[in-house]
Formats: C-alpha cells, structure tokens, sequence
C-alpha cells in the first residue's frame, strides 16, 4: 500500500511540475502594431509644442497599451524636434513638413507607427497658410503604401508634401484593399485631393 502512494505522489509532482513549465499565453504577448496619436499636427507659429501618444497593439493576449516612453521616437526633417513623444518646431526653418516615427520591439518583432507634423506660418507666403502653396499629408494605418501623383508622397517614408493651392493631387494606394479618411474623393485604391488654402490630411488604412 505505502508503494502505491508514493507512485501517487510522484504523479502528481510530475502533473504539477508540467504545469509550472507549461508556457503561459501571457509570457507569449506580441506586439503587432502601433498607432500614433494625433496622426498629424500642424503649427501655426514656430513656437509651442505638442504632444504625441504611441499606442500599442498586442496579442496572446489582445491587449492595447501606452507605450509612450518605450519607443524610439525620430522626425524625418529638420522642421521639428521630438522627445519622449514632445514635439516643438525648430527655430531656424520658416516652415516645412515631417514624418514622425515610434518604433517599439526588438530585432525579431519591430512593430512602427507613424504621422506627420507641419510647421506653418501664416505671415509669410512661402509657406502654406501664406496662401501660395498647400501640404498635404499622409497616415499609413498597416501595411501598405501610398504615393502621390505629382510626385512628392511615398508613404511610410515621405509622409507630406507641398504644393500649389487649389492643385490636384491623385495618391494611390498599395495593395489595392484600402479604407480612405479625410478624402474628398475616393475610388478603390485612388483618392483624389483638391488641396484648399489650409491644406489636407489624408488617412488609408489596411486590413
């Protein structure tokens, strides 16, 4: 009898003990995405800030978090400066455009979010709320591409651009399954922007 106990209770050290090294779903949570908030922002003078949230997006198990001060934060151009999501203008440009990034994970799971900053000034007419020239800008929501017809937006990438007011600009999206925000007219993968004084921000989102 006491040798059938102990084959009891080693059974039951071997159950517990694979129970214990059973990998958790919750020590496998991966991040899948990050999303950037506000997608874009536009300063009228150069002076002032705003602030960026990165947002990110996991599974096993699905969970959505601030990450904030996790990621690795860059703009694309000289127009701003960017820390721990905290963007201000920079002194020495009259205006200009540029694409922010927040790339969190490690070499085997990087996951980047992105949007677009603009620095204006309306008293000078170089600049787009000058009256001469008019940004648009572009936010890429997963994986896909969009490029502009005149040249100019490769997004991710090249996320805005200037030009003249009132001129008509075709983006396209790739691949072809696409969701359009902030557009005036859209068809498919194509959205068609007549930009007005004030500019345009455009958003494709991806399945």
């Amino acid at each position: 009898m006491k040798r059938s106990y102990t084959v009891l209770a080693l059974g039951a050290l071997v159950i517990v003990g694979a129970l214990l090294t059973f990998p958790s779903c919750g020590h496998q949570q991966k991040l899948v995405a990050v999303t950037v908030q506000p997608s874009s922002f536009t300063f009228l003078t150069q002076a002032g800030s705003e602030q960026f949230t990165a947002i990110g997006t996991y599974i096993h198990p699905p969970a959505t978090k601030d990450i904030t001060k996790q990621v690795i934060w860059k703009v694309d151009d000289g127009v701003a400066a960017i820390n721990a999501g905290l963007v201000t203008p920079s002194p020495d440009l009259g205006c200009g455009g540029g694409t922010i990034s927040a790339t969190a994970g490690g070499s085997s799971n990087v996951a980047i979010g992105y949007a677009t900053v603009t620095v204006d000034n309306p008293a000078d007419p170089l600049c787009p709320g000058g009256g001469k020239f008019a940004t648009i800008s572009v936010a890429v929501v997963g994986g896909g591409n969009v490029t502009s017809l005149p040249g100019g937006i490769n997004c991710p990438g090249t996320c805005i651009a200037s030009f003249n007011t009132n001129a008509s600009v075709l983006l396209t999206a790739t691949p072809v399954t696409v969701t359009w925000a902030n557009c005036p007219q859209a068809s498919a993968n194509e959205c068609a922007v007549t930009l007005p004084v004030g500019g345009a921000a455009v958003i494709a989102t991806f399945p």
